[in-house]
């Protein structure tokens, strides 16, 4: 009877450990992050890497709603830290002040926004940015369908088009680069925000052509094939060397992260950025993406200390941007 009895507490107190344990484990501080499908490659690195240093200790949440979307959690204070393909944009500025949510404005890489093709397209290797506006603008919808529409020496085939979503930050930008306005657009086309669909979408078909993050077109490269833009000077494939040295455009752009200013006092998002900043360079290379100057990681933990809030941007895309620019623009913070 009094095994029986000793086996009943010992049920009782290991199922209140349980209990505990579970509680514990649900109250780990959380640093909850949204926004660019573009940008999610470097923040899944840096969460990943950063858990592991922390023992599991803190939990870092990583959403995809693109950029858009995830500036509208964040201007509602749903998030601690939004990442962007793109400066945040006038309309988000005013629901961030209407909420009271201030930011710290972080460059934190470099993209090589994408034009891509299947591999056995063979016509449209290098395309001009004139070209790309006529397949794309808002008026090539239901006049311009098939490929020798652009070029008489083009195939007679349908163009199967594939892009980001309307709440992508890599929307606005592209059409923003290759239109002249964000968000004017042809709407018949295969949209979504993950870009492993954009992208196993022109891997399917000989006659598609699609745009997203480099990243997404370096990891996929024996599937698709990037298109040489050319601007007016003379066509330029991207890589690392093009970015670089400011060939690659239109399509080169700056990446963010905004932190609320108000979440940087919880130490688990102070720790977390400090470790983004320190170890930025290493994991955006890694997942493909292009570093930034270590003096720009300096300066996003110095405006994070000294909590420089806003925006050294215009509110709109700002095209052809450079690594020096961008520097620039922290400089003057």
């Amino acid at each position: 009877m009094l095994n029986l009895i000793r086996l009943k507490e010992f049920v009782v107190v290991t199922v209140l450990c349980f209990f505990c344990l579970g509680t514990s484990v649900n109250a780990s501080p959380i640093v909850r992050i949204d926004g660019s499908s573009t940008v999610y490659p470097i923040i899944e690195a840096v969460a990943e890497d950063f858990q592991i240093a922390k023992r599991g200790s803190v939990r870092v949440t990583v959403g995809i709603s693109g950029t858009g979307g995830g500036f509208k959690k964040f201007c509602r204070g749903e998030l601690d830290i939004v990442n962007a393909s793109r400066a945040i944009t006038e309309l988000e500025m005013q629901a961030c002040k209407k909420t009271g949510v201030q930011y710290i404005e972080m460059p934190i890489a470099f993209d090589a926004l994408t034009v891509a093709i299947n591999p056995r397209n063979t016509w449209s290797e290098t395309m001009t940015v004139d070209e790309l506006k006529r397949i794309w603008e808002p008026g090539a919808q239901g006049e311009i369908n098939n490929w020798n529409q652009i070029n008489p020496d083009w195939p007679d085939k349908k163009i199967k088009l594939f892009g980001a979503g309307a709440d992508s930050g890599t929307f606005e930008y592209f059409t923003e680069a290759i239109v002249g306005r964000a968000k004017s657009s042809r709407g018949d086309f295969t949209a979504s925000e993950d870009d492993n669909v954009l992208v196993q979408g022109v891997a399917s078909d000989k006659y598609a052509l699609g745009f997203f993050g480099f990243a997404y077109y370096i990891e996929n490269k024996n599937k698709i094939k990037a298109v040489a833009v050319d601007s007016g000077s003379g066509s330029v494939i991207p890589s690392a060397q093009t970015v670089e040295n400011g060939s690659y455009q239109p399509l080169s752009r700056p990446v963010f992260v905004y932190v609320n200013a108000q979440s940087t006092e919880k130490y688990e998002v102070q720790n977390f950025v400090k470790f983004f900043m320190a170890n930025a360079a290493e994991l955006v290379a890694e997942v493909k993406y292009f570093p930034l100057s270590p003096k720009i990681y300096d300066n996003n933990l110095m405006n994070m200390k000294k909590k420089k809030v806003g925006t050294v941007f215009s509110g709109e895309s700002e095209v052809g941007v450079n690594i020096e620019e961008v520097m620039e623009h922290k400089a003057r913070l």
